[in-house]
């Protein structure tokens, strides 16, 4: 019973962490003078990719190379159709032209990347199926070009943030920190209750590694990012609704790719290239749909074709085995 208490409470703790999350970094960036489009792509995205990063690192410990892979590549793949798509239909979702022309593109080029680090064999003609150190490194230097558009972005944003954010509610620094820390702490230990409720609860049910990393841990790990844009879009916080599932995307694949590579060298499995190509597929497909309907916004029909494909991608899963 104690797994099934831990899923529960993994679910509270991500309600309340995304909550607190939210409205501290929020916080963070009037007091900054940065937008949330920033606060979004760096804190949020960070805090909310913790629970991938801890399944990662200990599938690197353990040798369970599979997870390593099926957590990244189901967890964005989840974050495009399942959160957004979520949010979508929840409330329609507005995306600035910066989002759709810079960032977009940015989660585009982090899929290419590791498509191409995943088939050095037909590029170089290399027997090694594996991303290595030097791969780790090659991700890990992608992540700071990243980081480095992001504060570049940031000081920009500094002279031209919106008078609207202007409105949040006044804190005090050490307030602002609690209440991120807090938010963090209650993402980390909600998501990875989350998790092992379900992959213990998957596991009776004797499903693959590699299903169970790519549909329900990918999923739990994707939670925090549902509630986190969730609770930002009903905020009327939309930059930090998308910067979010963005920033989290980029974060997944050149951050914790790169640090699990540089902690153990990881299997690529031999029919990851399927998954890969559908997560470049999603991932173009968001960007389309900034020039589909309204420009740059997610509709509530968008948001229920999303979901549509995503129940699709998980029965193909399930099906493949």
């Amino acid at each position: 019973m104690i797994e099934y208490v831990y899923f529960i409470l993994g679910i509270i703790f991500l309600i309340k962490g995304a909550d607190y999350l939210v409205d501290g970094s929020s916080s963070l960036g009037k007091r900054l003078g940065v937008s949330s489009l920033v606060i979004g792509l760096t804190i949020v995205a960070f805090g909310t990719s913790m629970p991938e990063l801890v399944v990662n690192v200990i599938a690197a410990l353990k040798g369970a190379t599979e997870i390593a892979f099926g957590n990244i590549i189901g967890s964005n793949i989840s974050n495009i159709l399942l959160v957004l798509g979520i949010t979508a239909i929840i409330v329609n979702i507005k995306v600035e032209r910066a989002t759709t022309w810079k960032q977009m593109p940015f989660a585009l080029l982090a899929v290419v990347v590791l498509f191409i680090i995943s088939n050095k064999y037909i590029i170089t003609g290399s027997e090694v199926f594996s991303l290595t150190r030097v791969d780790g490194l090659v991700l890990l230097a992608f992540f700071a070009i990243f980081i480095y558009y992001v504060i570049d972005l940031a000081m920009k944003s500094r002279s031209k943030l919106v008078k609207k954010e202007l409105k949040l509610k006044e804190r005090s620094y050490s307030n602002i920190t609690f209440l991120i820390i807090l938010g963090l702490i209650g993402l980390y230990f909600g998501g990875k209750w989350t998790v092992d409720g379900a992959v213990y609860i998957a596991s009776q049910l004797g499903l693959s590694q590699f299903l169970i990393s790519a549909t329900i841990v990918a999923i739990g790990t994707s939670l925090p990012e549902l509630i986190t844009s969730v609770v930002a879009a009903m905020k009327n916080k939309m930059d930090l609704a998308v910067g979010n599932i963005i920033g989290s995307n980029i974060f997944n694949i050149f951050w914790i790719l790169g640090v699990t590579a540089l902690i153990s060298p990881i299997t690529i499995p031999s029919f990851i290239n399927v998954d890969i190509i559908i997560l470049l597929l999603v991932t173009l497909v968001l960007f389309l749909a900034m020039f589909v309907g309204k420009r740059h916004q997610l509709d509530r029909w968008q948001g229920w074709t999303f979901v549509l494909f995503y129940i699709v991608y998980i029965a193909f899963l399930f099906w493949r085995g």
